[in-house]
């Protein structure tokens, strides 16, 4: 990039996390068009359709060092003004067709508007679990007023609860008490009240009631992830899931990764505020979504519970997270929490009671202790490795012996940020990649398309959705496939004398890059992208590998994928990577979304509570900045699969190539080969 243009302002747009630098006056439709940013417009640019809107996020956004202000957009023009007076647009969105950037920028897309919306891949379980909730649902018929006995109607409601059902000394919710009398009689004396008691010998809570017969009991299971957000909605009465769905998190316009959210919030003062408004109003608008596909009242949804990492979970509650961002990494709350609806602004039914599981440590949380409830390594004698492959990695291992547990910073690497062409999992995105060895010829797979691109039909299959990027899953198999065949050198260098055996060879400067779609727009991938996915599997390896000192093992027995991205993980090519230890292939499995498993199994059953409760308590958390020894497992951790760690399984399915030995220049040089390992 030329002097000149590294003048030009800077525009990042979320929740792609895509950027680049474009002149004074650039029209920010034209910018995302140039990044391969979907943003939809009909009308040409006419200011028209108005599909093409976009918010501009105010603040320091330390990470991307970029100031954003809405002084950085052009003001509001005719066109714009014409469509305001023709149609409505939402406060604080503007047109990007009609928009121009003068400085630097935060620019939204909001995912309303946009139909190639990232795909949020977590879905509900297929698991039965036995079911004893924390709600029960109580008929009862409640004598009427009688002059010579003057008990209040509550009174008389409550005496009958105690002889129908044996809930005793019952709590009633402050807002029912203006409404008792009006339901009992609207009922004729019969009522349906619904009861909490989490905890056994606790006192029940009389949360909500009904006149008559009301048998509809719903919760809400839902997992609070960095990235995307997923909810079940879960009849109480039959346990049966009766809607699943997801978002994008919108906090993601704030900071990609967990440290930019809490950047955010030390640098902007109503950060947290905002932040949790956001989050609080994507989950009420995913309530609803769930809702209306499952043909429920959301008044009906009377229990909720909720996994999330550290950060997402203080900022749901309305917790600033500075302090988890600094060491000694202080929760302000690690236990589990009970809380009300009302209290979080849930739109829900007013009297709902709402349960977080407990956080492990300040960077391993309630989604980790969600994922080790649903899979349960303290409940066999097999070592089970449990990773969350995230923008911060969770990591648990043990048995029933012992369990220890451990956080990484992997970054956002793997779901397509700080890569050049990355982008998230959306139609379009290029999520299997496969190179031939002899020819360097790459083949792939896209989202939304059925067929490879050396298939006949490929292009006009791809025509709708395009070849817009990679996304986290092809990350992982395009530099596992330069590996193999040999285009990257064990340490990950991109092997410049490729280039006479193969035009894909690309030299950017003083490095090459590997050419793997030579469209628009054009995909590439780089030697820094190369280097951000070895950062990236480094810290991931080293804290595995720390836990595994601390069990004193050298191997696993089996190892879990949890999260959406895990789903989509090739085993295999995870390892090749050194992504994970060596591991009969057999016994790696992906789990899907197991933190929302876990919350599920903690709605539907409060025994289920109480043993995650317990476990936590007994974890033992491993703090990686603080063992001596880490810096020496990343280094190691740094090459293909890893230095010095042996992978005899792997090598029974997979020829892994000889080690190459850089040439000075980084181009690549001679060959040696690899070490045998015994």
């Amino acid at each position: 990039m030329s002097e000149a243009a590294q003048t030009d302002p800077l525009v990042l747009f979320m929740p792609s996390g895509k950027r680049g630098r474009f002149p004074v006056g650039t029209p920010i439709l034209d910018a995302a068009r140039k990044l391969g940013v979907y943003v939809e417009s009909v009308c040409g640019g006419r200011a028209t359709c108005g599909r093409c809107q976009i918010e501009v996020q105010e603040g320091s956004f330390a990470k991307h060092k970029i100031v954003s202000s809405l002084d950085h957009i052009s003001p509001v023009g005719p066109k714009e003004k014409r469509y305001a007076e023709v149609r409505t647009i939402p406060e604080g969105r503007r047109l990007s067709c009609s928009a121009q950037i003068l400085g630097d920028l935060v620019i939204d897309v909001p995912q309303d508007t946009v139909v190639n919306a990232q795909v949020i891949r977590k879905a509900a379980t297929d698991r039965t679990f036995d079911r004893n909730p924390a709600i029960q649902l109580c008929y009862v018929e409640v004598d009427e007023p009688d002059m010579h006995k003057p008990l209040g109607d509550l009174d008389r409601l409550n005496a009958m609860l105690e002889k129908d059902w044996g809930f005793k000394n019952i709590l009633v919710a402050q807002h029912l008490l203006p409404e008792v009398q009006k339901i009992l009689r609207k009922g004729n004396w019969g009522v349906t009240a619904a009861i909490h008691r989490d905890i056994e010998g606790s006192r029940p809570n009389l949360i909500a009631l009904w006149p008559g017969l009301h048998n509809e009991g719903y919760g809400i299971a839902c997992d609070i992830g960095s990235t995307t957000i997923a909810m079940h909605l879960v009849s109480l009465l039959s346990g049966r899931v009766v809607a699943s769905s997801g978002t994008s998190n919108p906090q993601i316009r704030f900071g990609e990764d967990l440290m930019s959210r809490v950047s955010y919030v030390m640098m902007n003062p109503d950060g947290r505020e905002a932040m949790t408004k956001a989050v609080r109003q994507a989950i009420n608008e995913l309530t609803v979504k769930v809702c209306t596909e499952g043909g429920v009242d959301p008044n009906d949804i009377l229990d909720a519970v909720f996994v999330a990492n550290p950060i997402m979970h203080h900022l749901f509650l309305g917790i600033d997270p500075t302090e988890l961002g600094q060491a000694p990494f202080a929760l302000a709350v690690s236990g589990a929490v009970h809380t009300w609806s009302r209290e979080i602004d849930l739109a829900i039914n007013h009297g709902a009671r709402v349960y977080l599981l407990p956080c492990i440590a300040g960077h391993v949380g309630a989604d980790a202790a969600g994922a080790t409830l649903a899979e349960g390594p303290h409940r066999q004698d097999k070592m089970m490795l449990l990773v969350d492959v995230g923008t911060n990695a969770e990591i648990v291992l043990g048995n029933r012996q012992r369990v220890v547990a451990a956080s990484s910073p992997t970054g956002p690497a793997f779901e397509g940020a700080e890569i050049s062409s990355g982008q998230r999992a959306a139609p379009g995105a290029i999520e299997r990649v496969r190179i031939d060895p002899e020819t360097l010829e790459p083949r792939f797979r896209v989202i939304g398309v059925d067929k490879w691109s050396d298939e006949d039909g490929f292009a006009e299959a791809a025509a709708s959705v395009g070849v817009t990027g990679i996304c986290g899953s092809a990350i992982i198999e395009v530099v596992a496939e330069m590996y193999l065949s040999g285009i990257i050198s064990e340490d990950g260098v991109v092997d410049g004398a490729m280039a006479a055996k193969s035009p894909r060879i690309i030299q950017n400067g003083r490095t090459f890059s590997y050419l793997l779609h030579d469209g628009e727009p054009r995909i590439t991938v780089t030697q820094n992208d190369i280097r951000a996915i070895q950062l990236a599997k480094a810290a991931l390896y080293a804290g595995i590998k720390l836990l595994m000192e601390k069990q004193g093992i050298d191997h696993v027995d089996t190892i879990c994928f949890a999260g959406a991205f895990g789903t989509f993980i090739d085993p295999k090519y995870a390892m090749v990577l050194g992504l994970i230890p060596d591991c009969d292939l057999s016994d790696v499995k992906a789990v899907g979304n197991a933190a929302g498993t876990g919350a599920l199994m903690a709605l539907l059953n409060r025994g289920h509570r109480r043993e995650i409760e317990h476990l936590v308590s007994r974890i033992e958390k491993i703090e990686t900045a603080l063992e001596g020894n880490f810096q020496q497992l990343f280094v190691n951790a740094m090459a293909m699969p890893n230095k010095v760690d042996a992978f005899p399984n792997l090598s029974t399915v997979v020829t892994l190539p000889e080690r190459k030995a850089p040439s000075d220049d980084g181009e690549g040089g001679g060959r040696r080969r690899r070490r045998s390992r015994e």
